[in-house]
């Protein structure tokens, strides 16, 4: 995805997508079948998770039947955040953290629809940064 640095500032998610697919439908050849993106690193202040959701979202719905491509995901972090967080190597924890991951690619079942509402997914948010970090992962 085009996004600003870990440190720049903040672009809109509608411009992520405009800038991202316009970039895309330049430079990559119309017969590649799909492009899966990683979610790419971003600032602990921002909760990567629903931003990876919301910006492949908002490609798939600003750009729905013009590109040549389907677009998708292959998240790591972006998908198992809060599962991670939620789980953190407890067996006391396998439900709860099985139920996290299985809404979370939901979400990006939809986002790849690009018909997510931002939101409706709970994630642990930007607490997860840290969490995670210290966390079995």
């Amino acid at each position: 995805m085009v996004k600003n640095g870990i440190d720049g500032p903040r672009a809109p998610h509608e411009t992520v997508a405009k800038l991202t697919v316009e970039t895309l439908l330049k430079t990559v050849p119309k017969e590649l079948p799909g492009i899966f993106f990683l979610s790419g690193e971003t600032a602990l202040d921002e909760d990567n998770e629903e931003v990876a959701t919301i910006n492949l979202s908002t490609m798939n719905k600003m750009y729905k039947g013009q590109m040549p491509w389907h677009l998708s995901f292959s998240y790591g972090k972006a998908l198992q955040k809060t599962c991670i967080a939620t789980w953190l190597g407890k067996t006391e924890n396998n439900e709860a953290a099985q139920k996290a991951l299985k809404a979370r690619s939901h979400a990006n079942y939809d986002a790849v629809m690009g018909t997510y509402v931002p939101g409706t997914c709970a994630s642990i948010g930007t607490d997860g940064n840290v969490k995670q970090a210290a966390g079995p992962y």
